[in-house]
């Protein structure tokens, strides 16, 4: 727990949302939606907010922003999934191509590795 300069109390409770800039939202949004098979909560020529459960995932344009990620590692989402197999077996069916494949993790999970059209890495993840 923190203290604002007031003195007054604050609690950081969870993440409610993540979003990736683009300059193409069209695109990316519409990989997020089409063969990610996210839900879109809104959608707006310059900004997209994709619902899952409590948090959002959103796309936006950027003005900083251009070309591919420059590093696509820096920050990386964990996509929940039940069934990682089907999920993996799924997306490759719609041309995703995984940079690691599903793999059972030491602590019990399973991981899968992918890229956006932009290049930003993601993860599927399957908790034990």
């Amino acid at each position: 727990m923190g203290t604002t300069p007031t003195g007054s109390r604050w609690v950081i409770d969870g993440i409610a949302g993540v979003i990736l800039w683009t300059e193409d939202v069209e695109r990316l949004a519409g990989f997020y939606r089409d063969v990610l098979g996210l839900k879109v909560h809104s959608w707006q020529p310059t900004f997209v907010a994709f619902l899952m459960g409590d948090l959002r995932l959103s796309v936006g344009k950027h003005d900083g922003v251009s070309g591919p990620a420059k590093d696509p590692f820096r920050v990386m989402v964990n996509l929940g999934v039940k069934d990682i197999q089907a999920a993996y077996a799924g997306m490759r069916a719609k041309g995703v191509v995984f940079l690691r494949p599903p793999e059972h993790e030491h602590w019990g999970g399973w991981v899968a590795t992918f890229q956006d059209p932009d290049g930003n890495v993601l993860q599927l993840l399957q908790q034990p």
